[in-house]
């Protein structure tokens, strides 16, 4: 039988402690993008911080407040408690990414190009693609952050949305 949430002063379920509680861009890092991409990124982040797993290893400070970036063509995952306090900055090389996201850029394209144009099976076909690499970029985003950060996988997918958003410089 599973366990109620625990519920807060106001009756919701009670999140857990091992998320994150707000997700923003560094504004040196990323530019204004056009409305399209504006609303994509305002969706991957309404989406993960409706649901999401994010804990620090041999940490229990949680929720995290997370502010990605670029530092010196590195990817900064600045790491905060709730309340604003620093927790650490981890830098990581967006060299092994760079594949990954130049594919998932291009099959993007086919696939919003397709929607105007092709078959509904088509169109299927390119979306089973693009799933595929956003899956594949998920599981190296989790391997790159093994014994920093620990996600589940629908948590490392939103937050390859987001990383793949900040190559999209206005």
């Amino acid at each position: 039988m599973k366990a109620e949430p625990k519920q807060g002063e106001d009756g919701a379920p009670e999140k857990p402690r091992n998320r994150l509680a707000s997700v923003r861009f560094d504004e040196a890092s990323i530019g204004r993008g056009n409305p399209d991409q504006e609303h994509e990124r305002a969706i991957a982040i309404y989406d993960i911080l409706e649901d999401n797993a994010f804990t620090l290893p041999d940490r229990d400070d949680g929720p995290y407040a997370l502010v990605l970036g670029l530092v010196e063509n590195k990817l900064s995952f600045a790491i905060a408690t709730e309340a604003g306090e620093p927790v650490m900055t981890h830098l990581l090389s967006l060299t092994p990414f760079r594949r990954v996201i130049r594919d998932y850029e291009m099959i993007c394209e086919s696939y919003y190009s397709a929607i105007r144009t092709a078959s509904p099976t088509q169109i299927e076909a390119i979306d089973m693609g693009r799933r595929g690499l956003h899956n594949e970029a998920s599981e190296l985003l989790r391997q790159r952050l093994e014994g920093k950060v620990d996600l589940d996988h629908d948590t490392a997918r939103r937050l390859f949305t987001l990383i793949f958003a900040l190559h999209w410089k206005g």
